[in-house]
This record gives C-alpha cells, structure tokens and sequence, in this order.
C-alpha cells in the first residue's frame, strides 16, 4: 500500500483516478489546485503524487517545478495525468521534473503499471535514504 496524492481540479476526474487507487489497496489524498499540491506534498510527504497539468491558481507543471526543487519534497515520483496531448506536452512534463505521463482518457492497464513502478521507485529510495546526519 503506498500513500498518493492526486491534484486534480476536475471532480469527476479525481473520483476516477481514485477509485483505480483505492481498487489497487493505497491510500489517496486529495488537493484540487496546484498551490494546495505543494502544500500537502510537504505535510504528506506522499509516496506518489498524480498531477493534472490545466490546474487553477497555479499549473501542474508550475507545481511540479517547485515540488522538484524543494529538498523536502524532491524525491516524490510525480505522474502527469492529462489531457494535454499535444508532441510538446510530454517533453514539457518531463521538463518540469515530472516522472511520468499518463494521458486522459486513462489507459487503466498502462496507469496501474505505471503507478506500481513509480511506487517502487519511491519505496526504494525511502529504503536507501539516510535516517539523519550522526556527525
């Protein structure tokens, strides 16, 4: 069981990605805006965080950025899910500091298997992250 943070500001969306989450055994939460991603991703500190790009207030990729440069919060895979399918959409996710990129509509097979890798991702690097400086 992994904890995962969906942004998504779509209701309709977020329930989906959920209910696939939830199906799969972990635990989600819920920020509907990018700047409530960053918060919750330094409280959380989720295993995974599954960003919608077209956010209010502040983009996902925006989002991504700030998460990706915070020490607190730079190790946290981050799937983009999106409908932004455009050829420049994924290299500008991935620009951004996202890990992956998932199109809407959902492939479901293609989005399980991707989670599952990112959470494996984000165990093995808690796994082999030192517990503190002992100097």
């Amino acid at each position: 069981m992994a904890r995962i943070l969906i942004v998504e500001d779509n209701v309709d969306n977020y329930e989906l990605v959920r209910f696939l989450l939830e199906r799969a055994g972990h635990e989600t939460r819920w920020a509907s805006g990018g700047r409530e991603g960053i918060q919750m991703a330094k409280q959380e500190k989720p295993d995974l965080i599954i960003m919608d790009l077209s956010l209010p207030e502040m983009d996902g990729w925006t989002a991504t950025e700030r998460i990706k440069t915070d020490a607190e919060t730079n190790h946290i895979p981050i799937a983009a899910l999106t409908a932004h399918t455009l050829p420049g959409d994924r290299k500008r996710a991935l620009d951004a500091g996202c890990d992956s990129y998932l199109s809407k509509p959902i492939n479901i097979a293609l989005f399980n298997e991707t989670v599952s890798k990112l959470i494996a991702k984000s165990k093995h690097h808690s796994e082999t992250r030192p517990e503190g400086d002992q100097e």
